[in-house]
């Protein structure tokens, strides 16, 4: 079994720009479970989005709105409150959090002048946890096609597909990087970092 298949409900591998096969499958979802979830689904899902860390409302958004589980997230630098000093520098609170996310891969963006599988070991050394992959963020300027590019770059890495994947990070830009990149969703470090509970 691959990680190309972590998080996968069966659904239909469309993209974001086939709205009619989004409609058909939203449809036949609705039709095979009834106006009403079963409770059983529920708390499956109010028991996974504690363990993301996530709000029932944000593991719900990225869940329905793709119709896959979340399997990884990626964090800008700013997503994680990190000090680019001599020595890298992370707050506890931060540190805690990402040490009780469960059932998830954890990637990063490396800032530009920094060697990204340097940046990676430094960033697990500080937090104490694994993060698979990292790679440099985008530029403040960079266009649309590089945002993407960038995105995918580090997906490729841990062969997961975008819709599965969870943005954590601050402002319109990086939102903007997320979208670029067909991300499952976008999560303002501070709503994720300060939420522990669903």
């Amino acid at each position: 079994m691959t990680h190309r298949n972590l998080g996968h409900n069966g659904g239909p591998p469309f993209t974001r720009q086939s709205g009619w096969h989004l409609h058909c499958w939203k449809k036949a979802r609705a039709n095979l479970i009834g106006p009403r979830m079963p409770i059983e689904t529920v708390r499956y899902r109010v028991k996974r989005a504690k363990a993301l860390g996530l709000s029932y409302p944000q593991y719900a958004s990225a869940l329905l709105g793709t119709g896959r589980d979340i399997a990884a997230f990626l964090f800008t630098i700013d997503g994680l409150h990190l000090r680019l000093q001599r020595r890298l520098e992370m707050p506890d609170a931060v540190r805690t959090k990402l040490a009780a996310v469960e059932g998830c891969m954890l990637t990063a963006f490396s800032p530009y002048d920094e060697d990204p599988a340097e940046f990676r070991i430094e960033l697990q050394d500080v937090s104490g946890v694994p993060f698979a992959a990292a790679v440099h963020q985008p530029h403040e300027m960079a266009t649309w096609h590089e945002a993407k590019s960038t995105v995918r770059s580090v997906l490729d890495q841990v062969h997961l597909p975008r819709d599965a994947v969870v943005m954590i990070g601050r402002g319109e830009i990086e939102k903007k990087w997320a979208d670029a990149g067909s991300l499952a969703h976008f999560i303002s470090a501070r709503t994720f970092f300060e939420r522990s509970h669903p």
